[in-house]
């Protein structure tokens, strides 16, 4: 054990010693992933060659070997922590370098606090609500975070510039360089924790809000400015305060601003659950967020979300990147949300995690005030509403986003969200949607033939069944729909005419009485398996597996009526629950039951026609 102890802190001085002999600056504290991926490839074999000695045969990719070096800061990690071992992936599958820092993440945050410090800081939190519904105190609570955030970066910047010679640490232009908000000396958190035992505290944030936006045209309309309703205790408000100044407290500035982006996400998620269903409106559950984004691998291109919430699935595709020894900006990122309070936490959620993004607002929504019309997107992820039978159908008929498909039924939004992401795909798009298990097999109102049209078509990659309970604003079991503008070899094999199908309903495992989530171990195993079919480079070679996935062809899924339920294909058991809204099977079960009174009608008539010609010899 303290060999490996060893070899692992090893690891890190390497690193360094590696990036000091090429110029390369490095922070000292940061983690391995973080410091690998500032190293050029050369440096990178450099650092293997210390730590490992010289290695034959062909050279590794850079992505195989920064999982090969991660992985021995993770040997060290479980020297250190039995309980890592735990979290190993099975033996044969590969971890991402991106599940590996998960995995840190869990055990020893950046900054030195653990998962436990945000649940902590959480439980103070709830504890001051009182009364008050999730929904309102959320945009209380929320708020104020990311004003301390934004005043941490601030100050960061403010201390940079005292130190420089002919800098003006005064001077707005200075932080619009950066891509950092200016905050005016009365918004900032030194001065709103001054104010917060005196009564007047919420009308203080009201108008260092006001204050902000009016500085930052970015941030117009985005900050919450009804601290000083009465409604609102003003003795909570100054103890909350107090409760969010200890994020980051003892840190530099620099880590402050990272704990404060944690505690946003971990606070959005924790509100998610709290609201229920309402929850579900804003927030992806994480674990199908990353079953999306692993499957994608967004590297790098133009990422798009047409019902963006409040932008997780961007902070996840970010990750991607980072973890993946790319940088912030590699992907441009788009959205749009109808919902103005969520799109509001969106911004301040790409503002916390140093996002550059353009999320758009209206209250029409993508149908009906598309304001992305010419955008192409490579990738492509959304959790659109299941379901949704008022979305105004009727008045788009023609639209050309439906062109070279019938028009998506008036009474149900499902395909309608389908056909408006195909539209924005570019050539070689890809996209994942998720959507209600109805969508895989019903045939009301021309869905069939928009389902058959589109495997035609060839756009359809692969389809995965997930478990019931993912998610907080609906028990009904959901899909996800795997789009592919062009299936035809491009890094990847020939698809052409197949799709994949996964059920991973028995994944998963029960967080509490009424949730379910995926481990990192259920996450790997669905992507490695798309990976694998897809035929990536460093994937392994792909097979059909009983129960689990199966590779069909177009006509294997004719004969099966173009149904893309994935037990039909994977010999799984018959689905409990196929997540068809009760109208739709209603109307269904209806229209069969008349039909066979019809048929039983006839045969009855028949019988009787046929005894009275029966004679009876006396």
């Amino acid at each position: 054990m303290a060999a490996r102890r060893d070899k692992g802190s090893r690891l890190v001085s390497i690193i360094h010693a590696v990036a000091h002999e090429r110029g390369i600056q490095l922070h000292a504290q940061a983690e391995p992933e973080a410091l690998l991926s500032r190293l050029d490839d050369e440096a990178l074999r450099e650092v293997d060659r210390r730590l490992n000695g010289p290695r034959r045969g062909r050279k590794p990719t850079r992505d195989k070997l920064v999982r090969r070096l991660l992985a021995d800061a993770d040997q060290a990690v479980a020297a250190a922590d039995p309980s890592a071992e735990r979290d190993k992936p099975p033996a044969g599958k590969r971890a991402s370098p991106k599940k590996q820092a998960k995995k840190r993440s869990t055990k020893q945050a950046p900054n030195g606090a653990t998962l436990g410090f945000e649940d902590k800081m959480w439980a103070a939190a709830d504890k001051l609500r009182g009364s008050m519904d999730a929904a309102d105190y959320k945009h209380v609570v929320l708020g104020l975070i990311f004003l301390k955030y934004i005043s941490d970066a601030f100050e960061a910047k403010h201390a940079a510039l005292e130190g420089e010679k002919h800098a003006d640490p005064e001077e707005p232009d200075e932080y619009l360089a950066d891509n950092i908000f200016w905050v005016p000396r009365d918004a900032r958190w030194s001065h709103i924790r001054r104010q917060a035992k005196l009564p007047t505290i919420g009308k203080t944030i009201d108008e260092a809000m006001a204050a902000i936006e009016a500085d930052n045209p970015g941030l117009k309309g985005v900050l919450l400015k009804e601290y000083a309703r009465p409604a609102l205790s003003k003795t909570m408000l100054g103890e909350l305060i107090d409760l969010i100044g200890t994020i980051g407290f003892g840190d530099d500035r620099a880590r402050s601003k990272d704990i404060l982006g944690r505690v946003y996400e971990y606070f959005l998620g924790k509100f998610a659950n709290a609201e229920g269903k309402g929850g579900g409106e804003f927030y992806t559950p994480h674990s199908v967020v990353n079953v999306l984004v692993e499957m994608l691998e967004p590297f790098r291109g133009r990422v798009y979300d047409p019902c963006c919430g409040s932008g997780g699935m961007f902070v996840q595709s970010e990750r991607f990147v980072l973890a993946h020894g790319g940088r912030i900006g590699d992907i441009a990122i788009y959205g749009q949300e109808m919902n103005h309070t969520t799109w509001r936490l969106a911004k301040m959620n790409m503002a916390v995690r140093g996002i550059d993004a353009d999320i758009r607002w209206n209250a029409e929504g993508s149908f009906h005030a598309n304001e992305l019309k010419d955008l192409r997107a490579d990738y492509i992820l959304a959790n659109p509403p299941f379901n949704v039978s008022d979305w105004g159908g009727e008045r788009l008929r023609d639209d050309v986003r439906w062109r070279g498909f019938k028009a998506p039924p008036v009474g149900n939004a499902n395909y309608a969200w389908l056909l408006h992401i195909l539209h924005h795909l570019s050539p070689t798009g890809t996209a994942g949607v998720v959507l209600a298990n109805g969508s895989m097999s019903s045939t009301q109102s021309g869905e069939g033939d928009i389902r058959q049209k589109m495997l035609e078509k060839d756009v359809v990659d692969c389809m995965v069944a997930l478990p019931g309970q993912l998610f907080y604003s609906t028990q009904i079991p959901a899909c996800l729909w795997f789009l592919a503008r062009s299936k035809a070899p491009n890094g990847f094999r020939d698809r052409r005419g197949e799709v994949l199908f996964i059920d991973a309903r028995k994944l998963g495992y029960m967080v509490d009485r009424t949730r379910r989530e995926f481990s990192d171990a259920d996450i790997a195993r669905i992507a490695d398996t798309y990976h694998a079919w897809r035929g990536e480079p460093e994937a392994d070679p792909y097979a059909d597996v009983a129960g689990f996935c199966k590779s069909a062809m177009l006509d294997e899924i004719g004969q099966h009526g173009f149904v893309l339920t994935p037990g039909r294909y994977v010999d799984s058991e018959a689905l409990e629950d196929d997540g068809v809204p009760f109208e739709e099977r209603f109307a269904e079960l209806k229209a069969k039951l008349e039909k066979q009174f019809e048929e039983g009608a006839e045969l009855e008539a028949v019988i009787k026609s046929r005894l009275a010609g029966i004679g009876v010899d006396g």
